[in-house]
């Protein structure tokens, strides 16, 4: 196996186990942070948020559950159609941002090694790295959808 490809598995490996360790201190799944994360940049239909994570309305409002009960979303009344629920992540998080903290405060400390030609290096393989995830995700999506 090439170098290459086995620390695109450690790091993969070690974002997993992180995501986990947060959820197990939260009361939440990994793929329950994913829509923390989307629910923070707007307020989302639970029907938009199954959407755009791929799941169904029923797990979506196991997900919200769990959210809710962890302190991080609330349900709101659609102001523009009463008959709708949005879901909003909360202002105060129960923690979640807390502990991200340290890891942002130790990936600073770490990336200051780095001159600002190589943090632009960096940057390009990360963002290409999110995009070929991306794409690869769509795809096992569509073929898993065909078979069903």
């Amino acid at each position: 196996m090439d170098r290459g490809a086995a620390v695109g598995r450690e790091l993969s490996t070690a974002v997993v186990l992180f995501h986990e360790a947060v959820g197990q201190r939260l009361g939440v799944t990994a793929g329950d942070q994913r829509a923390l994360t989307l629910l923070r940049g707007g307020s989302m239909s639970a029907g938009a948020l199954a959407k755009e994570i791929g799941l169904t309305p029923g797990a979506v409002t196991g997900m919200v559950d769990r959210l809710e009960a962890a302190g991080l979303v609330r349900r709101e009344v659609d102001p523009d159609d009463r008959r709708r629920v949005l879901v909003t992540a909360t202002e105060t998080d129960s923690g979640h941002d807390g502990l991200f903290a340290d890891l942002s405060a130790a990936m600073g400390a770490m990336m200051s090694r780095y001159s600002p030609a190589e943090l632009k290096v960096i940057a390009d393989f990360v963002d290409r790295t999110v995009h070929v995830l991306k794409e690869q995700t769509a795809k096992l999506s569509d073929e898993s959808h065909r078979r069903a």
